[in-house]
Parts: C-alpha cells; structure tokens; sequence
C-alpha cells in the first residue's frame, strides 16, 4: 500500500509545496493534461502523490484517506472540531502566510480594540434591536476568538463572496477575514483591530491520525529526507503531548 500524500492541486501553494519538497530531494510533478489531477513522486519509494484543493485536504485527512497532507493552517483549525485530536501537525513550511484578522471601517474612530468593538456591539443592539454583523467564513475560529476576549452582541454571518465588501453592500458592520498585505482591506475602507490576529496561518504538513500507517513502510524514508523528528511508527497512536 501506497502512502498517500496531499497537496494543493494548483496555483502558488502548488508551486511553493513542490519548492520545498524538491529541497528536500523530493521531486513531485503533476502529469497529464492541465485538468487532470494525476501526479508523481521522485525520490523516494512508495509515495503515492494526490492531488486536491486546499480546502478539501482537511476533510481527507480527518478521515484517513490520505496519510499526509499540506494545506493552511486556518482550514485545519476551521474545518476539523478538535483538530488536534484528528492531525498531527508534522512541520510549518514557511510559506503561504496570512493572518484571520478583524476588521471595522476606518469611519469608527473610537473603536481600535475588541473592548471597542464590544461596546460598539452592545450601543448598535441597543439602538437597532439587532445583533451588530460580523461577516465572515471562518465562523469557529472567530467565534471562540471573540468568545474568550468577552465580545458579545454580535452575530457572524456567512460569507462565500468577497468578504471585504460586505460593509460597504451593507450586508455586514464589520468583518473577520484572511489578509496578508491588507491592501483589499484598505481599497474597501477598513481598518484592522489593534489586538493580536484571531490566527497566524501558514502553509503546514499534517500527519492523519485516522489513517493505516501499518501497511505504510515508506513513511520512515520520507521522515528522513523531510527530517521529520517524530518517530515515524508511531504516528497513528501519538499522544497530543508528544507533536512538535
């Protein structure tokens, strides 16, 4: 049995993944015609390599039907309830950088903080008799992040669109969004709360916990060119204390 490695299908994260394999002395290459998703791997036995979208990579490791995967951070922490307790996270990758940040227009003047945005949210219930918008497509991430800094009187609304022109289509007050130069977010008008980001993702290897890694020998020569620390044999069982 192949073990069976997830990357992104296309695009920069493609590219750089590729990248940093290959200095590692690991060549993998998509084949075929531009829309078929088939690939290969040079440099080490046994690897079989799967081509998805970032965005499913997630799901495919939770259920152990790829043994590795690289994707961002952010989809991990979102889309997998107790992620940790479903992945290992095996190496950051350095590339792939952005930050889930909030964001309120640039017209607030007195709100610069989550204090001020949860004295805002109580004054706009207050007046309107709604809760105030916060739109958004990472609802678990920004839900436990305003959670523990004691925001309440707010909503999260769904965002599958540009996030950042919610405000300005009056769909939304204010949102929760990925950025990496925050050059959108200034084009629309809005300003970036002073408080730490909601989450620092980045591109990242993770190790399925569901997936057989008896019937996956190749993983010990992949650990080694990758120079992975975590003992190969025991991915599959690995207590949370013990990922890196």
């Amino acid at each position: 049995m192949s073990l069976k490695l997830g990357v992104p299908s296309k695009g920069r994260l493609m590219e750089k993944t590729f990248e940093w394999f290959a200095a590692r002395g690991i060549a993998l290459t998509r084949t075929g015609e531009a829309r078929e998703y088939a690939g290969a791997v040079d440099g080490v036995d046994g690897v079989e390599l799967v081509l998805l979208s970032a965005s499913e990579i997630p799901r495919e490791l939770a259920a152990g039907r790829i043994h590795l995967g690289v994707t961002g951070s952010d989809l991990v922490r979102e889309d997998l309830a107790d992620w940790a307790a479903q992945v290992v996270e095996l190496a950051p990758m350095g590339f792939g950088h952005a930050d889930l940040i909030v964001a309120v227009p640039k017209a607030w003047v007195d709100v610069e903080n989550l204090d001020d945005l949860d004295a805002v949210a109580a004054a706009f219930r207050a007046r309107h008799g709604f809760r105030l918008r916060i739109a958004t497509k990472y609802h678990r991430l920004v839900r436990d992040y305003l959670r523990s800094h004691g925001v309440a009187d707010y909503q999260l609304v769904d965002s599958q669109g540009a996030t950042e022109g919610t405000v300005k289509n009056l769909t939304a007050e204010a949102i929760a969004d990925i950025t990496s130069t925050g050059e959108t977010l200034r084009a629309n008008h809005l300003k970036i709360l002073r408080d730490p980001p909601v989450h620092c993702s980045q591109a990242t290897l993770f190790a399925a916990r569901a997936a057989d890694w008896t019937q996956a020998p190749a993983l010990t020569g992949l650990a080694e060119k990758l120079g992975l620390a975590l003992p190969p044999e025991r991915l599959g069982q690995m207590p949370l204390s013990d990922r890196r």
